[in-house]
């Protein structure tokens, strides 16, 4: 595993770029002590995300017709005091 200090980063960067491409990471310490960790940029993999159908949800919600039956039964209950 390859070092760098805090002053290696600023005054030679593109040494410490060459070492974390030919290492994978490079410890970059402060006053002696390690301090960070740089590692090459992997960007994170996008979910795959499911289309929804919005028209089945929207149906799925909608109340059921009543059959012809069931309206005229509604109807003779509603206007049976009349």
């Amino acid at each position: 595993m390859a070092t760098a200090t805090v002053r290696d980063l600023r005054t030679q960067f593109p040494r410490v770029k060459l070492l974390i491409a030919r290492d994978g990471e490079v410890v970059v310490t402060d006053h002696g002590r390690p301090a960070f960790v740089l590692r090459s940029y992997t960007p994170p993999e996008k979910p795959v995300s499911k289309r929804l159908d919005y028209y089945a949800r929207l149906k799925s919600r909608q109340p059921k017709p009543l059959s012809h039956a069931a309206a005229r039964a509604l109807d003779a209950a509603d206007r049976d005091e009349r």
